[in-house]
């Protein structure tokens, strides 16, 4: 069960999400220490905001992912922005590769 998300101070337009990044690995699956040179940029986060849908040739298009989804999306995905002192990504709904069935 998803966790309640944080409220934000700003609300995406049309097919856009805001996605707040799971923190990177800090120690790998056998215990190695990951140095912060090294840390990989993450590839996974929660949804904390997402827009209305958008309308496409006259009909709406409902979004698929809702606020508290846990969701997979690419290295390159979306842009940085810092809302609050907080970091987030806003992307599409398209450039998020799927949700995290727990």
């Amino acid at each position: 069960m998803a966790a309640v998300a944080e409220k934000i101070a700003i609300r995406p337009l049309a097919d856009r999400v805001i996605v707040k990044p799971a923190p990177p690995e800090e120690v790998t699956k056998s215990g190695l220490v990951i140095p912060d040179t090294a840390k990989e940029k993450p590839q996974r986060g929660t949804v904390v905001a997402v827009g209305p849908g958008k309308i496409e040739n006259g009909v709406k298009i409902e979004m698929t992912v809702k606020v508290g989804d846990e969701v997979l999306y690419g290295k390159y995905a979306g842009t940085e922005v810092t809302i609050d002192g907080e970091e987030y990504l806003i992307m599409r709904e398209s450039d998020i590769f799927g949700i995290i069935e727990k």
